[in-house]
């Protein structure tokens, strides 16, 4: 039976490219509230450090920066001897649970979990478990392997996740963009799928897609991105073949009036945030119309 005991929190070093972001916000922050009240109610799970210093975390990140910022100094661990394909299916099948996971998190946690279930499925083959030649004796682990033998690995992580076999990979290819593109996949502001085709660019390619959509304030639709993927494959992608592509409208695509933030500033109070900026503008907008209607007395067409 595993034993709980309490180490010190400067002994838990976090798991080496662990995919899932642990931020100050109002879920950590209730959290911290939590563990100030009652302590930590959920031990961490733990392996020794390979290099002999301290402890890697397996599953607790959250709860270790919630305690930290609680002003604790010890926690309650549970340490598993632990290789590494199993430490990382540990990490991730522990965290893919959460509510709003960004799309960088899952892409790259179901990159790491299929890379360790492919090393597990070769180092233990159906031979291997047989290979007794008196009576082999399998144990209930050793049967589960040999069922999921007969599937492939991507096959079982997506019976095991509820995605299917196309979304993973499609998450998986997110992994291949620049973290500049990842993050504002992550912020929303590129969708998914059009991710997914920005993702077949080389790096080159996309530090260039980066510049011009940051200089020109726009991303590209669906069809564009297609068209830069098919153009990067052929050879024939450059700024200024991005900068065309680019510089089409959109069939959805609407005139805009842009404005200097700057230009704003100096007339609104510091603590005012794009989108109240926006609601201010919109009602004195709406009030100006209303007063020219209202002073017109009806010769002037008014839209409601």
């Amino acid at each position: 039976m595993e034993k709980i005991k309490k180490v010190s929190i400067s002994e838990l070093h976090d798991f080496k490219n662990h995919p899932f972001k642990v931020e100050k916000n109002m879920e950590l922050c209730e959290l911290m509230n939590s563990i100030e009240r009652e302590g930590v109610l959920v031990s961490l799970l733990v392996r020794n450090n390979l290099d002999g210093n301290g402890y890697e975390i397996i599953s607790g990140h959250r709860r270790k920066e919630a305690a930290l910022w609680a002003g604790e100094k010890e926690v309650p661990v549970v340490i598993r001897e632990l290789n590494d394909d199993q430490a990382v299916i540990a990490m991730v099948d522990s965290n893919l649970h959460r509510e709003n996971l960004k799309p960088s998190e899952k892409a790259f946690a179901y990159r790491m979990k299929l890379e360790a279930m492919k090393h597990q499925g070769k180092k233990k083959t159906i031979d291997d478990l047989t290979s007794d030649q008196v009576e082999p004796k399998l144990d209930e682990n050793d049967l589960d392997i040999m069922d999921a033998l007969k599937m492939r690995s991507n096959e079982i992580l997506a019976m095991q996740t509820g995605e299917t076999v196309a979304q993973i990979k499609r998450y998986i290819r997110l992994t291949y963009l620049i973290s500049k593109i990842l993050d504002m996949v992550d912020e929303k502001k590129i969708a998914f799928s059009i991710a997914v085709e920005i993702s077949y660019l080389s790096e080159e390619e996309q530090y260039e897609l980066f510049a011009v959509m940051d200089l020109e304030q726009c991303t590209p639709s669906l069809s564009q991105a297609n068209r830069l993927k098919k153009m990067g494959k052929s050879g024939n992608l450059d700024m200024d073949a991005i900068y065309s592509i680019l510089e089409e409208e959109k069939p959805n695509q609407r005139e805009q009036i842009k404005i200097r933030a700057d230009d704003l500033d100096k007339y609104l109070p510091d603590d005012f945030t794009p989108n109240q900026k926006v609601e201010l503008i919109l009602d004195l907008v709406k009030e100006w119309h209303d007063r020219q209607c209202e002073n017109t007395k009806g010769t002037v067409c008014c839209k409601k």
